[in-house]
Order: structure tokens, then C-alpha cells, then sequence
């Protein structure tokens, strides 16, 4: 008879390569089941489904526990994109708001969230259905999930008192990713400016709709991922340009590679990254006022 449940002394002397129920992983980590069943949902624990049963290898057991706080030992970053997006490939939307409070919990912010978590799992995402790896639906079916997740963190991004001005965002006709554009919407509203968030598939009318007449507008922001987009984009920029000559036009997104391509379409500054935002701003807010 071992200490570790599940496992008798040959198995414990075999090494670590030994199964064990997710039963008996939590009587040997001293925790009720559901909490044991939480760690496998927010990815802390590693465990496999074998019929209808979870199983977790003993090392992965192992591994858990020595990197548990109590242990004493420094854990490395926590994988927070991976494991979220495990729950978003699952279609899981309850453990994927499970993993962002978790990562919030550990000291991570709204922003981190966007930056660090959500964009990284959704763009391995994408990437594994441009390799052909995952059905549009299992992509469609995550991007739902993350949709909700930005639904839910957004009213944190909010900033109390007067804002430092106007900001229209939006995705030029063609473009069918909205979630990009309501991340950038948010960490805009964060550097403390009120944002009108047009979406996607938005026509160059109505862009020029949007600009038209607003109370202090300090720039317009379009995001461009697909480089057969371009041209659509150039046609908001230029309706823009129609209704406000002299506003900041700012691009960005992962069609636009380079400045000689912000320039090509006719935009004043590229934004290459979400986390170079509050340097962009605070440019903007440095160029004289017309």
C-alpha cells in the first residue's frame, strides 16, 4: 500500500508514466473533487478524458504539486493563451471566462487580457483553420466564445470623468472580424477617450457618416486584416478625407505590413501592435489642432 491513491508500489516504482483517475488525483492533492475538476478546466492540471472518466498522469500529478504556491516553489508564468485556448476550441465558454479569472486573479489586468490572452489564443486559432487543422465551424464556434468574453470585460476599460476627446474605429467593407475591432475599441477607451466602435463590414458612407459633424474628434482608427481589403479601406480613408480634411487617420491590423502601405492608403500613423495604443495617443494628442 502506497501513500498515492490509485497507484500500488510496483506502479510507484515504474515511474511516472502511470494513469490515474481525476477521483483519485484529488484525494491525493487533498481537495474535493469539483475543485480538482476546476483545475482541469482552467488548465492547471493536466488531465486527458478516457471514456467518460478523467485521467491524469502521475507526473503531470507530480508536477502540479511541486508548483503549488504552498510547496514553496517559484511557478513560471502560467500558460494563460494555451489554456484558454483549450476552452475556446472546446467551445467551453463557461471555463473560458474560468481561465481569464484565473489569469486575473494572478495579478493580470483587462488589458493583459486582450494583449496577452485572448489575441495570442485567437490567433493560433486562426492560424491552425489557415492550415487547414480546424473547420470553420470549430472557428466560428471560438470566436463566439471570445465575442462574450470581450462582452463581459469591456465595462472595465471604461475610465470615470471627462474624456480627452472623440475616437471612431471600425473595419472597412469586406472585413467580417468585429472582435479585433471591439479589443482596440476598449484599450482606446482605457487611454481615456470616448469611442464610437463601428464593427466590421463597415461601408466608406458610413464611415464619412460617422465623422461627420462629431464634437471633438481627436482621430479615426480602421482595421485592415485581409490585404484583399485594401482597396475598401482606401475608399473610407478617402470619405473620411471628404468630411474631415485635417483628422488623424490611424491603421492597423495584419494586412498592414509596412508605413509605405499606411501611406500607399493614405493614413497618417500605423499602429503595429494593440500595446503600442497609449504611445500612438499620446502622439496624436502632441499634433497641433486644426
Amino acid at each position: 500500500m502506497t501513500s498515492d491513491p490509485g497507484l500500488d508500489a510496483k506502479d510507484h516504482d515504474a515511474g511516472l508514466g502511470v494513469e490515474v483517475t481525476l477521483q483519485d488525483a484529488a484525494e491525493f492533492l487533498g481537495v474535493h473533487y469539483m475543485t480538482a475538476y476546476r483545475y482541469v478546466r482552467l488548465g492547471t492540471l493536466e488531465a486527458h478524458k478516457s471514456g467518460n472518466v478523467w485521467r491524469v498522469y502521475r507526473s503531470d500529478l507530480d508536477a502540479f504539486r511541486s508548483g503549488a504556491p504552498e510547496a514553496g516553489v517559484a511557478r513560471p508564468p502560467a500558460p494563460w493563451a494555451e489554456r484558454l485556448e483549450s476552452r475556446l476550441l472546446a467551445g467551453d465558454g463557461g471555463g473560458a471566462w474560468g481561465v481569464v479569472e484565473a489569469a486575473l486573479a494572478s495579478g493580470g489586468d483587462p488589458r493583459s487580457m486582450y494583449l496577452d490572452v485572448i489575441s495570442p489564443a485567437m490567433a493560433s486559432i486562426g492560424d491552425r483553420w489557415a492550415r487547414g487543422e480546424l473547420d470553420i465551424a470549430v472557428e466560428h464556434r471560438a470566436s463566439g466564445v471570445a465575442n462574450r468574453l470581450v462582452g463581459r470585460l469591456g465595462p472595465r476599460f471604461n475610465r470615470r470623468g471627462r474624456t480627452l476627446g472623440a475616437v471612431v474605429v471600425g473595419a472597412p467593407a469586406g472585413e467580417t472580424h468585429s472582435l479585433l475591432v471591439s479589443m482596440v475599441a476598449d484599450l482606446i477607451r482605457l487611454e481615456g477617450f470616448e469611442v464610437s466602435d463601428l464593427g466590421a463590414d463597415t461601408p466608406a458612407a458610413s464611415f464619412a457618416h460617422a465623422v461627420s459633424g462629431l464634437d471633438r474628434l481627436v482621430a479615426v482608427g480602421i482595421s485592415i486584416t485581409s490585404p484583399l481589403n485594401l482597396g475598401s479601406a482606401q475608399r473610407a480613408i478617402n470619405a473620411i478625407r471628404g468630411e474631415v480634411p485635417s483628422i488623424p487617420i490611424l491603421v492597423g491590423g495584419s494586412a498592414v505590413q509596412s508605413e509605405d502601405t499606411m501611406l500607399d492608403l493614405g493614413a497618417d500613423i500605423w499602429v503595429r501592435r494593440g500595446r503600442d495604443i497609449p504611445e500612438v495617443f499620446a502622439r496624436v494628442m502632441s499634433l497641433p489642432r486644426p
